[in-house]
This record gives C-alpha cells, structure tokens and sequence, in this order.
C-alpha cells in the first residue's frame, strides 16, 4: 500500500455489515435475534460448533439459547457458571478470549465450556466473546475448533461488530418483552390482568370454534378478604394478594392461564378442558389453596378461603362473554 494511502474496507463486505445491522434491527423477537446471529456466525468461520450462551441474571448462570454443530439437544439443559469455563471466564471478566491450537490455557480448561460428560467435544481451539449491553454482559459467543487458517485479525474484527450489534439487539428485544409484560400483567399479583384475559379469550375461542374442543373458565372470590386490610392494613393485604396469585399459578396446570379479575378475584383459563374436569381440578385447587399456610413476616401467618364462583365451559365466545358479565358485569 502506498504510504499514506488510506486502507479501504471491500464494497462487499461493507454490504454484509449492512445486511447484519438491518437483520438484526428488523425484529424484536429474541427466537429470531438468536436465529440471525448464529447464521452470520455460521457464515463468516468455519468451525465443528457455534454456540451462543444467554446469562440468566437469577441464577447467575449462563445457558445455551441457540447452538449449531450436531450438539443442540445435549446442551440444551446444561448450565454454566460465571467465572468457570471458558464461557464463564468472558461472561465474568468482560473480555474475549481467544485460545489457538496449542496455546497455553491460561488455567482454564476448554472442556469445562461444554461441560462435563453431558457433551463429549474435543476442544483443540477456541473464540469466546462477551455481548456487553448497557447493563453488562449478557452472554458469550463462543465457537469451538474453527478449521485451521480462520482466526485471522479480519474475521476477529467481524466477529467483534457481529458481537457489538448482537447485544444491542437482545437488549432491545428484552427492553421490549418487559413493556409487554407490563401492559399485560397486574402489579400486585404478577398474574395477566383482566385486559389481557379478553384478549386471550377472544383468541381460544376462536381456536376453539374452528377445532370444536371446549374451554373452561373458573372464578374465584377470597372470602371475606376486607378483614385482612381491616385488621393488618392494605400492605399485609397486598402481600397475600400477591402470594396467593404466586399459589394459584403453582397449583394451575402448565397449559392453564392465571388473571387477576379485579380487588380478591381470580380467574383461571383452563384451555381444551370439559366442565367436568375444570370442577375436578378446581375443587382439588381450592382444597390445597385453603390448606396453605402464607408466613407473611414473623409471628403473622395467614390463610385464605376463596368461593368457587362459577366453573363454565363453552365453544362459543358469545356464552363466554355473556359468562364475563353475568358473573362480574
């Protein structure tokens, strides 16, 4: 290059850092952020596994949300702890790291990024790399054994933008879910709230109109619930409200939908379910939910009793929506 000449990126390239940052800012699904960047992974270096890990900020612990390379079911439920492992050193110190054949390890063990047993993977070589969005790390790209020639200075600069725009992306798509969950979800309870029961409603009933399987609805009332705020005040009540919406989504089937109707009411969707199985699961349901005991601070333990205001089934939405206003309207 003649000094002082400028070094110029390729038009092409150039195209496909625009086609990346168009990709990945044309959804807010994470499915498909995740899907997108393990492409891009895909193309840009060859390698036998690309794996994307996401940290789950509960638990501190990162799991494999998308990975290609013939072991996706095997890694599907194995967890890496922050600062062990490859992964788990970048997710921990912020950094990438990249550990070329025979190179020394500095005292981390390749093989723990693919955990033990679980995934017999011979790591010869490795590309780790942090997803650092305004709040920190979120996860690590990591790309096990890339094929010989790969790891040059330009496909390490490409994989930092690819890194770069991928944790904006999953950022945004998380900032977005939140407001969603916030419009849709009842601040006490943390259960749907009633404009989202109609919404959900509408929309079975329309699966169940064409397919004719029925749906179910259950109300709930706690009885005599003022007494509570009477007696200990509204923040003790909101308390139990909140662990009794907390018990009803854990006695609740994993196909059945929680609401906060309003004040002490409950409803529960129970989607595909005949009358008689909705009373069954229901009288098995207020049963362990009278019997609980809610320790809501030292020396002060509540229990609650709840009516079963009506279990209704119906294919139509315009029973069930006659079902809404009778009962609450």
């Amino acid at each position: 290059m003649i000094e002082g000449q400028e070094k110029r990126i390729p038009i092409d390239d150039l195209l496909v850092f625009h086609q990346l940052a168009r990709s990945l800012t044309s959804s807010f699904d994470l499915a498909t952020i995740l899907r997108t960047i393990l492409d891009h992974m895909e193309r840009l270096i060859r390698a036998e596994m690309w794996t994307l890990l996401m940290l789950d900020e509960p638990t501190g612990e990162l799991y494999y949300a998308i990975a290609a390379g013939g072991k996706e079911e095997a890694l599907r439920e194995l967890r890496v702890k922050v600062g062990e492992g490859v992964a788990g050193w970048v997710a921990k110190h912020g950094e990438t790291l990249i550990m070329p054949e025979q190179s020394p390890s500095l005292d981390i063990d390749p093989r723990l990024s693919v955990t033990q047993n679980a995934v017999r993977q011979r790591v010869r070589s490795v590309i780790a790399m942090p997803l650092r969005g305004r709040t920190g790390v979120q996860g690590v790209i990591e790309i096990l054994n890339p094929q010989h020639g790969q790891l040059t200075d330009y496909t390490i600069a490409f994989l930092h933008i690819l890194a770069d725009h991928a944790a904006i992306a999953i950022e945004n798509a998380r900032d977005v879910a939140r407001i969603q969950d916030l419009t849709i979800t009842d601040d006490t309870t943390g259960l749907f709230n009633m404009r989202h029961l109609y919404v959900v409603l509408n929309r079975e009933l329309q699966r169940c109109r064409t397919s004719e399987i029925p749906i179910s609805l259950a109300f709930l009332d706690l009885d005599r619930f003022k007494r509570v705020n009477d007696l200990h005040g509204h923040l003790v009540g909101s308390e139990l409200l909140a662990r009794t919406g907390q018990r009803l989504r854990e006695l609740s089937r994993p196909q059945d939908l929680c609401f906060r109707y309003g004040g002490d009411e409950f409803v529960i969707l129970m989607p595909a379910t005949q009358a008689g199985e909705a009373y069954t699961h229901m009288e098995s349901m207020h049963r362990k939910l009278t019997e609980t005991e809610f320790r809501i601070r030292e020396g002060l333990s509540l229990h609650v009793s709840a009516s079963i205001v009506s279990v209704r089934a119906s294919t139509s939405f315009l029973a069930a929506d006659r079902v809404l206003n009778s009962e609450h309207g």
